[in-house]
């Protein structure tokens, strides 16, 4: 069976002496439960295995008792033990309850190591900024890369662009039909149903559902808030869009990227520019089949303008930087990405027709800035999405 980087690094942290909660963020169905279990297989302690998408399972009491049978597993066979709760956030107040039961077990000395599992980015955080602070480490079970696709499922680049990294999905590239009917009865609607529902109360769910469309099928596209508004029925305000776009970002399958500008009050006032989280997102929503779409120029633009901005958007989380776009009147820069001090410009160079040169006038206002073009001779397409083109100087 594949195994993802993610067990390798669980092995390895979970094999140091007890200091961190280890916490696996993710969307759903990109394989956060199976890399747990691979990686606990590989370790070889006594694990305590339970999920609190199991009935019942929403009470800081369940936790607690779940959380006892693992400190009696650890007393009977003297060794260290292994706790592993998958879907954490579906427990109300669960940080909480977590930060005690962890102080108690650091202060007895028990050697009970834990590893927590979440789909929802919003509720994990929340709880995480709010009780488990220099208590915790965060890894990232996101959507699976080219170079991941390729290597499990024989993957073109074409196959790549158009079906996205949801590995559950794999087996139906063969049949279109099926796979989007995976794709929005698997992931789709449970992400918004129980994720973003779970979150907090959706007072408008058919607007959300709305938006999630119309910004998958205008991703790597710019759309201000009254643009939107004139598109969907019973739009409520920009206000309500703005915030649903957040619970989107926070379920990990759409964003709003901004502007790049190194004045924050303009970054924070422009308009998004929408980027699905995975490609097959896109298609699904889209709806058109691979064939008509991968031989429309304008449409395939978009959809590896997509595959490139949700690579960034991966690669981000993982190494710390942020992700935006930049236009200046007539002049446009698909992706600037800045960590730090480092800043770099990427084109991509996706097949429809576009104004050139962008980067050129980016690099008059931040001549410190990389340029890189996806896409071109000296950055393939295949190559880039493949990570073998440097991000940063």
């Amino acid at each position: 069976m594949f195994e993802r980087r993610l067990v390798e690094q669980l092995v390895q942290r979970v094999n140091e002496k007890r200091h961190f909660i280890q916490i696996v963020i993710g969307p759903r169905q990109t394989g956060k439960t199976t890399a747990v279990t691979q990686a606990t297989k590989k370790i070889k302690l006594p694990v305590y295995f339970v999920s609190a998408d199991d009935a019942g399972a929403l009470s800081q009491e369940w936790l607690s008792n779940e959380w006892e049978q693992a400190r009696l597993l650890q007393k009977r066979t003297k060794k260290d033990t292994i706790l592993v709760i998958d879907e954490i956030q579906k427990i109300a107040d669960w940080s909480a309850a977590v930060k005690q039961l962890w102080d108690e077990d650091s202060r007895s000395g028990m050697p009970l190591k834990v590893i927590l599992t979440g789909s929802s980015a919003l509720l994990l955080q929340k709880g995480l900024t709010e009780s488990l602070m220099g208590r915790f480490e965060v890894l990232y079970s996101l959507h699976w890369n080219f170079a991941e696709c390729k290597k499990a499922f024989k993957y073109t680049l074409d196959d790549f662009i158009f079906f996205g990294g949801y590995p559950g999905a794999a087996a139906l590239k063969n049949d279109e039909e099926r796979w989007a009917r995976y794709i929005g009865s698997s992931i789709v609607e449970p992400t918004i149903s129980q994720d973003i529902f779970l979150m907090e109360e959706v007072r408008k769910p058919a607007l959300l559902r709305s938006l999630f469309k119309l910004g998958s099928v205008y991703s790597a596209q710019e759309l201000s808030y009254t643009k939107i508004l004139g598109q969907l029925q019973d739009a409520g305000n920009t206000v309500t869009l703005a915030h649903y776009l957040e619970l989107l970002e926070g379920a990990n399958i759409l964003c709003g990227l901004q502007k790049f500008s190194l004045n924050k009050i303009r970054v924070r006032q422009s308009s998004p520019r929408f980027m699905v989280y995975d490609t097959s997102l896109m298609t699904y929503s889209d709806g058109t089949s691979r064939k008509r779409l991968l031989e429309n120029s304008d449409a395939k633009g978009h959809l590896v303008e997509s595959a490139v901005g949700a690579y960034l958007l991966s690669r981000g989380k993982e190494e710390g930087f942020d992700v935006f776009w930049w236009r200046e009147k007539s002049d446009e820069v698909d992706f600037v990405i800045q960590k730090g001090a480092k800043i770099t410009a990427i084109e991509v160079k996706s097949g429809r027709i576009k104004k050139s040169g962008g980067s050129i006038e980016f690099k008059k206002l931040y001549p410190q800035a990389l340029s890189l073009t996806a896409g071109s001779a000296n950055a393939k397409l295949e190559d880039f999405l493949l990570g073998k083109v440097d991000l940063f100087k």
